[in-house]
């Protein structure tokens, strides 16, 4: 059972966040471990099964590029696992290019423009998924799903950079 059909909700790219989190915590409530502390050892293992795959599926569905990344996989989109090497030269060098230039940055505020500027890619690249998986175009959700997870790591990478920065000063 996919994660949508676990929650029973639509397979979509946009749900809404008070939806999800009342169909968990609904269906958390009825599997939860707790309630079958007494009962026989079969029905405590498969109460532990599902309140664990519940976790899965809330996790998952909860951030909305885990939520994307998933749904390509149930649309037969395969991308590279974590550590693969990316395919995508035009990727590549973009990725290259904004580590260098957050690695060179001087100051705790070109670090913030930086990241402004990845959060703007991204929110940019979520905007336009929705009508890639409406036109099923495997290729470009790909691209786009392989760009969002670079930006979404950049992101990491900034947070960090600006830590550094920062202990630097202190």
């Amino acid at each position: 059972m996919d994660h949508f059909a676990r929650l029973g909700l639509p397979a979509a790219l946009d749900l809404e966040a008070a939806s999800l989190d009342r169909a968990y915590f609904a269906l958390q409530r009825q599997w939860h471990p707790d309630r079958f502390v007494a009962k026989p050892p079969e029905e405590r293992a498969r109460a532990s099964v599902e309140a664990a795959a519940l976790n899965d599926a809330y996790r998952t569905l909860k951030d909305p590029l885990s939520r994307a990344v998933y749904l390509a996989g149930l649309k037969g989109v395969e991308l590279p696992g974590d550590g693969k090497t990316i395919d995508d030269p035009d990727l590549l060098m973009e990725a290259m290019e904004a580590r260098e230039e957050l690695h060179e940055a001087p100051s705790g505020e070109a670090v913030d423009a930086l990241a402004a500027k990845a959060r703007d890619d991204m929110n940019k690249a979520m905007a336009g998924l929705g009508s890639l998986f409406l036109a099923n175009d495997r290729p470009a959700i790909r691209k786009t799903l392989l760009r969002l997870r670079y930006l979404d790591k950049f992101a990491e990478e900034a947070r960090a950079r600006r830590m550094n920065l920062e202990r630097s000063r202190a």
